[in-house]
């Protein structure tokens, strides 16, 4: 699959008070996300919909992030498609975290990327 007209942004360059979309599964997110990050499963994001346009009022721009950048970038299209300002974050959180951007974890430990 090859996405010629997909927005994609450097993960350092994420504003700090952007939306930040993480599609991650459940036990990726809790070992180490982005504070303050919506976490919709790709799997559930069509059930949970609205929760992003609720997040994403006002026309936000939406910052998706997965891992490496795969599932968000379906993501991303996804959500192009349905009129949302949508850019994926290229690298995923792998590029996150050697960007020194922030990572917290659920359960208080040392956060990592999964």
């Amino acid at each position: 699959m090859h996405f010629a007209q997909l927005p994609t942004v450097d993960a350092a360059t994420v504003p700090s008070d952007g939306l930040l979309l993480d599609v991650r599964e459940d036990d990726e997110w809790a070992a180490g996300h982005a504070e303050g990050a919506l976490h919709l499963p790709m799997s559930e994001l069509v059930a949970r919909f609205g929760e992003l346009t609720e997040a994403a009022a006002d026309d936000r721009r939406v910052h998706v992030v997965c891992r490496v950048g795969g599932r968000s970038a379906q993501v991303a299209q996804y959500l192009l498609a349905q009129g949302i300002d949508a850019v994926n974050v290229d690298g995923g959180m792998l590029a996150w975290e050697a960007a020194g951007r922030p990572l917290v974890a659920d359960s208080g430990d040392q956060a990592f990327v999964l």
